[in-house]
């Protein structure tokens, strides 16, 4: 029986990228170029590793920024890695790379080549909006007192 083709789910990317757009607007605040903030993660007894955030590059309408995590792992795994581009006047952030993979397509035929779900810019997206959502949550920064 033939597999039904996905169909890309353009509102749920777009609803996707606006709420991780007010994410990074809580915790970057007011970051010039270069600049970087850390928002230690802390579970309930322990602390499990830093966000990262570098705004690498900013222009009126866009800005680039570096998400990166570090923590305990780091000796066992590859800690996560992202660059996100964040559109201002739509008040949108896309992942553009992730792990050092660049350029994501809306829509994967499966199986292919790097093995990408078919929705696997949509699922890049996810996570990063829910590893922000964990950092607002359980993150802690000195220099944001509204995260503590």
């Amino acid at each position: 029986m033939a597999r039904a083709a996905y169909v890309s789910d353009l509102k749920g990317l777009q609803a996707e990228c606006s709420i991780n757009y007010l994410r990074l607007s809580r915790l970057v605040g007011e970051l010039g170029p270069g600049e970087t903030r850390e928002i230690a993660l802390r579970g309930r007894d322990q602390r499990y590793g830093s966000l990262w955030l570098e705004l690498v590059e900013q222009a009126p309408y866009t800005s680039r920024l570096r998400v990166s995590q570090s923590g305990v792992m780091d000796a066992f795994v590859e800690a996560p890695r992202m660059l996100v581009h964040l559109y201002h006047d739509v008040r949108m952030a896309e992942v553009t790379d992730f792990q050092r993979q660049r350029h994501f397509h809306g829509r994967y035929r499966y199986p292919n080549a790097r093995m990408h779900q078919p929705d696997e810019k949509l699922q890049i997206n996810r996570f990063l909006g829910e590893w922000l959502e964990h950092a607002l949550a359980h993150g802690h920064s000195l220099d944001l007192p509204e995260l503590n």
